[in-house]
């Protein structure tokens, strides 16, 4: 019997990344079809008739046949589906979901676009590389301070929250960017991997397709 879910995705893709430890997580096996973005796969018809805005990744319901896109807007319905790190309580839930939002806004864009930089995926002038170092470490700064004397980014347990920023903290060494002075930021990362069911990003996403096991 397949799996219910299929995630297509590409494993340089943070936000993929993020729906698969999420399922993960919550121990629901996925098959995996890995999209060759190099090659323009993501913009032909038989792709963006599943997934119309182009990107991934892309979550294929299979107990509905719900095609599901944008990565927050993924962990959302995958929280409420499963039943699992949506928060306690109805304000915890609401202060997840701003974290999604805030990531989005101020984490996520300098990370992965300095990530992109660096790895000269997409070539910048130095400047636009330093500019986008300094949005990342002012965020960084925001969650490190927000996490002190706390062990998750919302109530007493993960939520999507902490799946989501996750996501694109994994990332940063590779962006460039220095983590040793966010001891709160470190420590949060410790306890995250620390999770029954945490794999890495190359464990998660492989460049091939892959069924569930």
């Amino acid at each position: 019997m397949p799996a219910r879910f299929e995630l297509n995705g590409i494993a340089f893709s943070g936000p993929t990344y993020k729906v698969g430890l999420m399922l993960a997580l919550a121990g629901e096996p996925f098959d995996y079809v890995h999209v060759n973005m190099m090659q323009g796969e993501h913009k032909q018809p038989a792709y963006m008739s599943k997934q119309r805005f182009g990107q991934v990744p892309l979550l294929i319901d299979r107990n509905n046949g719900r095609h599901l896109c944008q990565s927050a807007a993924i962990l959302e319905y995958l929280s409420d589906t499963l039943g699992k790190f949506g928060g306690a309580t109805l304000d915890e839930r609401l202060r997840a979901r701003e974290w999604l939002y805030w990531d989005f806004d101020r984490l996520a864009s300098p990370v992965y676009r300095a990530r992109t930089i660096k790895l000269g995926i997409r070539p910048a002038p130095q400047e636009v590389y330093d500019a986008n170092v300094a949005g990342g470490n002012a965020a960084l700064t925001v969650l490190d301070e927000h996490l002190s004397g706390r062990d998750w980014i919302v109530g007493e347990g993960v939520t999507i929250a902490d799946i989501d920023i996750y996501g694109v903290v994994a990332y940063a060494d590779e962006a460039g960017f220095d983590l040793a002075g966010y001891a709160n930021l470190q420590a949060w990362m410790n306890r995250f991997e620390a999770l029954p069911g945490f794999a890495s990003t190359k464990a998660l996403l492989p460049m091939e397709s892959r069924v569930a096991a």
